[in-house]
């Protein structure tokens, strides 16, 4: 369960890596994350350690919903959910498409900020949905309020369709395809 599913190595800031939730050995350390302040997006502040658990657990038998924890130079460090939108999330919102992935991130809470650190997170984060050929396109509906993910999205070639209205917010409903993921890295296949 601890071993790495993807590795991917920053020039600046070193080696990140993806490996599979543990929904109950990973329980503490992501009730830490999902509930402090700066995760107010992620919507779990009130949820307490047995709560974090089941929806994990709940994330890890659910055939269309995976969870990976992310580290840095081996340290945890992030977290990616991935997700079937034609199943999970945006079912009835968004029209999906065969090759298209469903993605959310979220930065360990730090006292210590590394310039460059969550635009690295993300670009490993796209690197490994990409990884897989058959996602054409990965698609997030972050909360319209927050400025610092729809810059980092766009940074990465993330393209806003239009604002959709989902149970807990209101989101930018956003797509990138492979090839402007790839644009932005500077490789124009």
């Amino acid at each position: 369960m601890n071993t790495p599913l993807f590795t991917r190595t920053d020039a600046t800031l070193g080696e990140f890596s993806l490996r599979p939730v543990d929904p109950y050995g990973d329980a503490e350390l992501l009730h830490r994350w999902v509930t402090h302040p700066k995760a107010a997006f992620w919507l779990m502040q009130d949820c307490d350690l047995a709560a974090v658990e089941k929806e994990f657990a709940r994330i890890a038998a659910d055939p269309f919903h995976d969870a990976f924890l992310g580290l840095h130079n081996g340290t945890p460090a992030f977290l990616m959910e991935r997700y079937d939108p034609a199943h999970r999330e945006l079912v009835g919102i968004h029209a999906a498409e065969p090759g298209d992935v469903g993605m959310h991130f979220l930065s360990a809470p730090t006292d210590t900020p590394v310039h460059g650190f969550t635009l690295a997170v993300i670009t490993t984060v796209m690197e490994m949905l990409f990884d897989d050929p058959a996602t054409r396109r990965v698609v997030v509906e972050p909360d319209a309020r927050n400025t610092a993910v729809h810059a980092l999205n766009k940074a990465v070639g993330f393209e806003i369709l239009r604002t959709v209205s989902l149970p807990s917010k209101d989101a930018y409903l956003s797509t990138c395809t492979r090839d402007q993921f790839l644009a932005t890295r500077g490789d124009h296949r």
